[in-house]
């Protein structure tokens, strides 16, 4: 479906809803946070230029913000794996830069971001999504926009959004959608965390999230087609209706940073990963080609 097209409202999960769970044979390479930091060392080179142009470009972005209802300048806004600032640039055309916080984990993303005019007067810090620096109730929004798909533990992440929004505040995550296509789901489950979209709705509501709705995005030129993946294709929204922490209970996290690594098993997994990101560079410039030549009305 075309960009804003699709919406769809949550229902209560049970155990028997729940989308079921991920192969552990897929080796999702660069779903770590030390492969995602060198992998961004290199990539925030030309980042806005690839990203903007190929997965999320300026009209997927704004129409994955409109379910986060930013309707008043003076909105206390974090933006989290904001990266170059992309995100923070269409959350700027709605909210005061002096009222926003851009985090990530990569201080050569963050160095981009700091150079954009558009953004100037944002707080930029560097940080851990599934361990936010703040304390609970801080934030009226909490945004992210690509960055779910490098996290070793998604329904960690969305747990601190929770704990860190407001009451009433609202969450919105864009992020990536499994393909069903054989090709691209196994170069999809090399390469990072592609969720299904029933996982992103589990995610919101076992965090305690209401309202929970996804809004499916995706490039023009791929006519709505989405058995390929996307590697931006939903926006996730939820609301905080109490105050404090999530209710959801959670043991240690999936991946302590402060442990040594393998350099030969890093250096694989980072080389196996950035392989299997070209498919993905791929793919939309095939659906721009195949948007070119099939005529309109004719399946893509």
């Amino acid at each position: 479906m075309q960009a804003g097209v699709a919406r769809r409202r949550s229902t209560a999960y049970s155990s028997s809803m729940a989308a079921p769970p991920r192969s552990v044979s897929a080796p999702r390479f660069i779903q770590h946070k030390k492969e995602a930091f060198w992998f961004y060392r290199f990539l925030s080179i030309f980042y806005d230029h690839i990203n903007s142009r190929l997965f999320l470009t300026e009209e997927m972005r704004d129409s994955g913000l409109e379910p986060a209802n930013l309707h008043s300048r003076n909105l206390k806004v974090i933006d989290v794996g904001g990266g170059t600032g992309f995100t923070t640039t269409g959350v700027v055309k709605h909210v005061d830069p002096q009222n926003i916080t851009l985090l990530d984990q990569s201080p050569h993303q963050l160095e981009k971001a700091r150079q954009k005019e558009a953004i100037h007067g944002v707080t930029i810090m560097e940080g851990d999504a599934e361990d936010l620096p703040f304390p609970a109730d801080s934030f009226d929004r909490y945004v992210s926009a690509g960055s779910i798909e490098y996290w070793p533990d998604p329904q960690r992440g969305i747990k601190e959004a929770y704990r860190v929004l407001k009451p009433g505040g609202v969450a919105c995550v864009i992020g990536p959608v499994h393909p069903t296509f054989w090709l691209s789901r196994f170069f999809a489950d090399m390469w990072m965390l592609f969720p299904k979209e029933e996982e992103y709705m589990e995610w919101f509501e076992r965090a305690g999230f209401k309202d929970v709705e996804l809004k499916r995005i995706g490039p023009k030129w791929y006519r709505g087609v989405r058995r390929h993946g996307l590697v931006l294709g939903c926006s996730v929204t939820g609301v905080k209706k109490e105050s404090g922490d999530s209710p959801l209970q959670l043991g240690p996290k999936v991946e302590d940073i402060s442990k040594p690594v393998n350099i030969i098993a890093f250096l694989f997994r980072f080389l196996m990963g950035t392989i299997s990101a070209a498919y993905f560079v791929l793919v939309p410039i095939y659906m721009w080609m195949k948007d070119k030549i099939v005529p309109r009305g004719m399946p893509i």
